[in-house]
């Protein structure tokens, strides 16, 4: 499952989707919005995506995993819209035969994600706004 929603993430969900039965661990790395940034307080963050760049991008990611790893399952969901301090903005799980391949695996897909993955964060603070984490190599790469 790959799934980019402006709706709140159902991370047991996530968590279901990627767990299999023949799995000795399933690993899930959950992003939440903090409430500062730059020792600035943050109000609130604003996500966009190229949806279907961003899943294109995701899928190939995981494929990638999946041939370093032994995945049993996956699933990966990340949020657009207006997210709060406290809110999930991101759920990557992954089941593996063992608890090491199931960290390693999670922590290359999240970390390609966020480096990859044609989604832009715009940071809002009590006095101004600043637009990181363009992707733009995610860009060049799907054209």
């Amino acid at each position: 499952m790959i799934k980019i929603t402006a709706k709140p993430i159902d991370v047991q969900k996530v968590i279901d989707t990627a767990s299999c039965l023949g799995a000795g661990a399933v690993n899930v790395f959950i992003g939440t919005v903090r409430d500062n940034a730059h020792q600035k307080k943050v109000r609130w963050l604003e996500y966009e995506a190229h949806e279907a760049m961003a899943v294109a991008a995701i899928r190939a990611i995981i494929d990638e995993a999946a041939g370093r790893w032994k995945l049993k399952g996956w699933a990966v969901s990340y949020r657009i819209g207006t997210l709060k301090p406290g809110e999930v903005a991101v759920v990557v799980a992954v089941s593996t035969g063992h608890r090491k391949e199931s960290f390693e695996a999670c922590e290359f897909i999240i970390d390609a994600i966020k480096a990859k993955v044609p989604i832009w964060k715009k940071e809002v603070f009590e006095d101004g706004e600043e637009w990181v984490s363009a992707s733009s190599p995610a860009i060049s790469q799907l054209n």
